[in-house]
């Protein structure tokens, strides 16, 4: 693992990286266990990822904890999964703490269980001070939803006089978003063979580097998360510019 430690360029990191978590309940199936077992092997990848990104000086991390479209599990699956989220956060908030990870949150908040919604909120408020690097959790998240969201808060300063149709630009729409104020992900890493971004920060990973692994997400390990970073690196961003003109922005 160090050697593949030492390949990484600490300079060239993505400073935010996006992980759909998919494969949860397949892997559990694999091992004749039910779903349920699958997301709570998860956890510890959900661990490793957030310390070896912290470790590298990776800032943001956003993790695709539970969408929307996740309600239509079945109810035994979907009450787990809220039991386990206040189960993890009350367990790792003084780990968080000790790391210096703060925790943030962004999706229809509101809509979850209370009692999930109360722990959520207490990690949060628990963790503010922490700056060495955030750790992002979508929950009930869907980014239609969050899109929907920012065109209607948007219209209506609009129709009130805030705003003029007009003085609308990619920094205005960026502030109406759920994720104002966290930079673009570079990097976003789907598990499970998946190739699909699954409605998950659509406008946010427009140049971002994709990368979509063949395994399941309690298997995604730091050797898992450091690979995905070195194929990052090798890769040529151009941001729609052509190879030469890359190379002449370099000079």
């Amino acid at each position: 693992m160090e050697d593949l430690k030492s390949k990484i360029n600490l300079d060239n990191l993505p400073q935010h990286i996006a992980i759909i978590m998919d494969g949860n309940g397949r892997w559990a199936k694999k091992h004749g266990q039910p779903r349920v077992f699958g997301h709570r092997n998860g956890v510890k990848a959900v661990r490793e990822t957030t310390e070896g990104a912290a470790e590298l000086g990776v800032k943001y991390v956003t993790l695709y904890a539970f969408s929307t479209e996740n309600w239509g599990r079945p109810k035994a699956e979907v009450n787990a999964l809220m039991t386990l989220l206040v189960q993890t956060i009350r367990k790792e908030v003084a780990t968080m703490n000790k790391n210096g990870i703060r925790l943030k949150a962004i999706g229809d908040l509101e809509a979850l269980p209370s009692k999930s919604y109360k722990t959520l909120m207490e990690g949060i408020e628990s963790t503010k001070d922490n700056t060495r690097m955030t750790l992002v959790l979508a929950l009930n998240y869907s980014a239609k939803w969050e899109i929907m969201r920012a065109v209607r808060g948007i219209a209506q300063e609009a129709v009130d006089g805030k705003i003029k149709p007009g003085d609308i630009d990619e920094a205005t729409f960026d502030d109406a978003l759920s994720t104002k104020g966290i930079p673009h992900p570079e990097l976003m890493i789907r598990t499970s063979g998946e190739q699909r971004i699954s409605n998950f920060l659509l406008w946010q990973i427009a140049y971002a580097e994709l990368a979509f692994l063949p395994i399941y997400w309690p298997e995604f390990t730091r050797e898992h998360l450091y690979q995905a970073i070195i194929d990052y690196q090798n890769r040529e961003r151009r941001f729609g510019k052509t190879s030469e003109q890359i190379e002449g922005d370099k000079s």
